[in-house]
């Protein structure tokens, strides 16, 4: 397990997981007052959390499935990164894809935020790349059955 430095500038609890074998934490809205959320609009959302992440780690922010399916609410960038060297508030770009207004309170989870290993890479200029079985086929090569 890793230590992740957090300075909690807001009135809600940190982050947490909620079973033994969760991958994501659920993030709080830290809000003076409700957000509505029209069909179509965006909003972001602060939750009064900074964290210093280790070099080689992000915080991807991710949509909670029950927001999605029963509100539509999703997050516009997702998954959203947080990189190592950020210091600032994490934000949550939420947008409401539903047919109907949702209100965010003060305190509900509005999304889930996974901390995750990742690499830095050096492009090596060539001129033709190997071949694999599957080519260039893409966007739907194998079809839907």
């Amino acid at each position: 397990m890793i230590k992740i430095k957090v300075v909690n500038k807001g009135h809600q609890q940190l982050p947490r997981y909620a079973t033994p074998m969760s991958a994501g934490m659920d993030l709080r809205a830290n809000l003076d007052e409700p957000i509505t959320l029209q069909p179509m609009q965006r909003a972001l959302v602060k939750t009064g959390l900074y964290i210093a992440l280790p070099e080689g780690y992000e915080a991807q922010i991710r949509p909670r499935s029950g927001l999605a399916l029963k509100h539509g609410i999703t997050v516009l960038n997702s998954p959203g990164t947080i990189d190592a060297d950020y210091r600032g508030e994490i934000g949550v770009c939420l947008i409401n894809l539903s047919a109907e207004e949702f209100v965010i309170n003060d305190g509900e989870r509005i999304a889930q935020m996974v901390i995750a290993r990742h690499e830095q890479v050096d492009f090596e200029v060539v001129q033709k790349l190997d071949e694999t079985e599957r080519g260039a086929g893409g966007y739907g090569h194998t079809g839907v059955k």
